[in-house]
């Protein structure tokens, strides 16, 4: 993890690693505290914050 600005975390890894990476912060950060309302997240890739896409 290189960044937290609010609600966001900037992480840099491998681009071969992007998918699973995304999968296991998406999830942890999910369940991070049980909660009665489920928590959405969302991640995004690019080589800078101008050219992120969504991760599906």
């Amino acid at each position: 993890m290189l960044l937290q600005v609010h609600d966001e975390l900037v992480l840099e890894c491998p681009k071969n690693e992007v998918q699973k990476t995304a999968q296991v912060v998406q999830e942890t950060m999910a369940n991070a505290y049980p909660i009665s309302v489920p928590l959405e997240t969302e991640a995004r890739a690019g080589a800078n914050w101008g050219e992120m896409s969504v991760l599906k």
